[in-house]
């Protein structure tokens, strides 16, 4: 047996995961007046317009606040603002040379699919790109804790579902679903999670992740078809959410669900292409709200893709009322 897979390395190493948690400042005490809905001006990504070579609206995170605040269903004093995810987070779940590749700007060109990243000094695709990604880790991270205490959490912001460990790819820099996993079996002595993905793609990044790990369960429904298309309706969809849920609900007991909630599913969406309607996602949301509060579950959403259309914009309202 090599030293590398010996027990005695394997037992530092998650010595070491373990003190990282531990010694973190992405856990902090909120006060009672805020909201569990989490989301920082920072979360947003503009890089000299660059950003709109991707179809992924960079900017959908605060639209979504300024809606909310606009509408009169949110007072921005009650959101709650993370920290960013600093080196030593990240290495709950990520190597060191994953991160170090993170600091060579064709790499970072290639993860979030904007070849021009590739020509500008490191130094501003830190501060313009990873930056905002790292807020958001910090975000989804917070979130566990919050929704062990409230019963739920909003970030407006992560899904990174496309990244894992040691790989990015698909706008996802930085695996958050699985790090918020490992700080909360640490630090809310949690033991099973599931994760619901119901993005329109495939969550391969925390797949790859826990694929071999029984305390997460994985419920993923996505369109394997996005190229040409699938074509799958609202009454369709719902149904088959209903059956797997059902499923998920007789095999697993789960003491944290994190919901991927992407809305690239609605109909006329470039990325998901499906045809699922503004009802349908709202129905879809309250069903697996329910899933978990039934059951008196903490779930934490995400808010993952895609381009926030004013259709989309107009499904907080209804999520509001879902999860408020």
């Amino acid at each position: 047996m090599s030293s590398s897979s010996s027990p005695s390395v394997t037992t530092d190493a998650e010595t070491l995961k373990r003190n990282r948690i531990l010694s973190s400042k992405l856990y902090f005490d909120i006060p009672i007046f805020k909201l569990p809905l989490i989301y920082s001006p920072d979360y947003d990504i503009s890089f000299l317009g660059i950003e709109k070579l991707h179809p992924f609206d960079s900017s959908k995170w605060g639209r979504i606040c300024q809606f909310l605040s606009s509408e009169g269903f949110l007072d921005k004093n009650c959101i709650v603002e993370p920290l960013e995810a600093s080196k030593e987070d990240l290495l709950v779940v990520h190597s060191e040379s994953y991160l170090k590749s993170l600091q060579s700007s064709p790499n970072v060109s290639i993860i979030i699919e904007v070849p021009p990243v590739a020509l500008f000094p490191n130094c501003l695709v830190q501060r313009k790109v990873l930056y905002p990604f790292r807020k958001q880790v910090g975000g989804t991270i917070l979130a566990a804790k919050l929704a062990k205490e409230r019963g739920w959490a909003i970030n407006v912001g992560g899904g990174f579902h496309h990244c894992s460990a040691d790989e990015g790819g698909g706008f996802c820099a930085y695996a958050d679903i699985s790090l918020c996993i490992h700080y909360a079996f640490v630090q809310l002595n949690i033991s099973r999670v599931m994760i619901i993905d119901l993005d329109a793609h495939q969550g391969n990044g925390h797949e790859k992740d826990f694929s071999s790990d029984s305390r997460v369960y994985i419920l993923d429904m996505f369109n394997p078809g996005i190229y040409p298309r699938s074509g799958t309706t609202t009454n369709e969809y719902l149904k088959k959410l209903d059956e797997a849920l059902e499923v998920a609900g007789h095999t697993f007991d789960p003491e944290l669900v994190i919901y991927n909630a992407g809305t690239d599913i609605l109909e006329g969406d470039p990325l998901g292409m499906l045809k699922i309607s503004p009802d349908g996602i709202a129905a879809r949301d309250e069903k697996t709200f329910r899933f978990a509060r039934s059951r008196n579950i903490p779930i934490v959403m995400l808010t993952s893709g895609p381009i926030t259309s004013e259709k989309v914009l107009a499904l907080w309202s209804i999520r509001f009322h879902v999860f408020v």
